[in-house]
């Protein structure tokens, strides 16, 4: 099955209005026929994860020793699927690996961290290149500074999409099939 990974802040609650656009991209890209994968906890992992599931999508969940035990943190109750991994850098590389497109919704350095990485991989060939789509505001206002640096070297731009609603973040993804 295909998959997108999404990124995104763990510090969102259901009463934020990011927690619910990931429930509807969640709900539409399940629904489009694809399968979503995320880090596994709460936030926006656990709202793209409900509202794959609200729509029967198979959701994935990547977790990491380094977050459940340090922090005792269990999986959110949307997954269908766990795989765990010792640490950070492992997990973050299974989910760039295993994925056909990627989506970046608002969050902080560890967010920023999963962009970053995800965009160097498919600049340098470590990963083929995927759909790779950043959602909000904030992160055009992020990628476009990136963009416009003197200091980003030849291969990165355009690598991105910047979507400010679920539809266009469907648009960029093809079909799944």
């Amino acid at each position: 099955m295909k998959t997108i990974t999404v990124y995104g802040s763990s510090q969102v609650d259901s009463n934020q209005a990011v927690y619910q656009d990931a429930v509807e991209i969640g709900r539409a890209l399940a629904q489009a026929g694809w399968a979503v994968m995320s880090g596994g906890y709460f936030g926006v992992m656990e709202a793209v994860s409900k509202g794959a599931k609200m729509a029967g999508g198979h959701v994935i969940g990547v977790t990491t020793d380094q977050i459940g035990l340090q922090f005792n943190v269990q999986p959110n109750r949307y997954l269908d699927e766990t795989v765990n991994y010792a640490d950070l850098r492992d997990r973050l590389l299974h989910m760039v690996e295993h994925a056909d497109g990627y989506l970046a919704m608002p969050g902080g350095i560890g967010t920023l961290h999963e962009i970053a990485e995800t965009w160097e991989l498919m600049r340098i060939g470590g990963v083929p290149r995927r759909p790779f789509v950043c959602y909000g505001s904030m992160w055009a206002e992020v990628i476009a500074i990136m963009e416009g640096s003197p200091y980003l070297g030849d291969g990165y731009h355009g690598m991105i999409t910047i979507a400010q609603d679920a539809q266009r973040v469907l648009q960029a993804f093809s079909s799944p099939s």
